[in-house]
């Protein structure tokens, strides 16, 4: 029977000959994302070495454990593998120890707090519509369902996170663990400043960078890792990573938070991913990777500009970072409405709530834009007003058409992107 199984020609032929209907979407998303402007602020393009890690034989291995204390034997290449991505993980942040474990952000946020908190402990975090995350506490998750938590949020007058506000609250509800970090928050992260109110009442404060980690590596935004007891982050965003997370600690926190990872949420590590994160934490070691940090920033900046000089609405007034979080209440359509009718035009990025918006979060007022995929396909300042000209351009036919442009008109902006892309080749693809 075995025999049969291993000789079965779905077995052994390639997948486009083993599954033609999944191969054929699979060449379709290939041929989307090598066409289209993807600007959604949590995405980007991972290298070959990247993606060829990702798709290897260390998928078909069981690894529960850490390396030198498994619970399965096999472990003659998974351990040095693991252990190889550690020390990467540590040496590129600086950090005293770090867990390459975690399937992805939110898990490693969760996992924080059952490695620092009692369910019912108070946490304080930046809030979803001001630009914070889910796992930050937000209300329908986990980390606001089984702890008590506290918001903090932006001023109204510029929509920058008030730390006097913060230090308020923290020392009124004298959390546990204290958040930094965002989904959607374009300007700078004080983190000195929130470790100052930490240690005024001594809490923990843990640094969210999944969006920002590839700048903070690349030296183009602080450090958090200095000042917090932990810094999580994603490693697919600004670090170009494969789809995964990652947590950095103090030593002081190393067993508790490995303790959190395994078994407290999770069984066996994904060393396929393990190994795709390695070989990008040696990537962003490099000064080619520092030199591509620095051009997100200014992309980022560049677009800002080119967007305000169209007369467009942004979130705090520009960025420092990689994303521009733009408001389209002036257009008369709502965030959800242009998202679709650029998701026509060839131009992927995602509706987003912004500070106190009027409207509801499954159809909000806002646009999230990203630059960190197109810096990765080469682009640089010059092409970011030709990226503003477009989106404006779609928002425009939307906003004309009660948000539903004309086919015409969107046919007419996707050959343009693809036209505009196509010397800028998607890396990996």
């Amino acid at each position: 029977m075995l025999r049969a199984m291993s000789e079965s020609p779905s077995h052994q032929t390639e997948l486009p000959e083993a599954d033609p209907e999944v191969w054929a979407l699979l060449q379709g998303e290939d041929q989307r994302q090598r066409e289209s402007l993807r600007l959604i602020a949590s995405e980007n393009y991972v290298s070959s070495a990247v993606l060829r890690a990702s798709a290897s034989s260390l998928t078909n291995k069981y690894a529960e454990g850490y390396p030198g204390k498994r619970y399965y034997e096999g472990m003659a290449f998974i351990d040095p593998l693991e252990s190889l991505a550690i020390d990467r993980a540590k040496a590129l942040f600086g950090a005293e120890h770090a867990n390459v474990q975690p399937y992805s952000g939110s898990p490693a946020n969760l996992a924080v707090l059952l490695a620092l908190c009692e369910p019912g402990d108070t946490t304080l975090g930046l809030s979803l519509p001001a630009g914070g995350h889910l796992t930050h506490g937000w209300k329908v998750s986990a980390t606001g369902i089984y702890y008590n938590a506290v918001q903090y949020g932006v001023r109204k007058s510029d929509h920058r996170i008030d730390m006097d506000e913060v230090r308020d609250l923290a020392k009124e509800h004298r959390p546990k663990v204290i958040w930094c970090g965002h989904s959607a928050y374009p300007r700078t992260l004080d983190f000195a400043a929130f470790a100052t109110i930490a240690d005024e009442v001594g809490a923990h404060l843990v640094a969210d960078i999944a969006h920002i980690a590839g700048l903070v590596v690349g030296g183009v935004h602080p450090d958090p890792v200095p000042h917090c007891a932990v810094v999580t982050t994603t490693t697919h965003k600004t670090l170009r990573g494969p789809r995964g997370g990652l947590i950095l600690c103090r030593k002081a926190h190393a067993r508790a938070i490995d303790r959190a990872v395994f078994p407290g949420l999770q069984g066996g590590p994904h060393n396929h991913t393990t190994a795709a994160k390695a070989v990008a934490f040696k990537e962003a070691a490099t000064p080619e990777f520092t030199a591509y940090a620095k051009q997100v920033v200014a992309n980022g900046a560049a677009l800002a500009e080119a967007m305000l000089s169209r007369g467009m609405s942004l979130v705090t007034g520009g960025t420092d970072n990689h994303l521009v979080l733009l408001d389209v209440t002036p257009d008369g359509i709502s965030g959800g409405q242009a998202a679709r009718a650029l998701d026509r035009c060839g131009i992927e990025l995602n509706a987003n709530s912004i500070p106190f918006d009027p409207r509801k979060p499954f159809d909000p007022s806002g646009l999230r834009i990203g630059v960190s995929s197109l810096t990765s396909r080469g682009m640089k300042t010059g092409e970011m007003d030709r990226v503003a000209d477009l989106i404006h351009r779609g928002i425009a036919g939307a906003a004309a058409k009660d948000g539903n442009p004309d086919d015409a008109l969107c046919a007419a902006i996707a050959n343009e992107v693809r036209e505009f892309v196509t010397p800028f080749p998607a890396p990996g693809l």
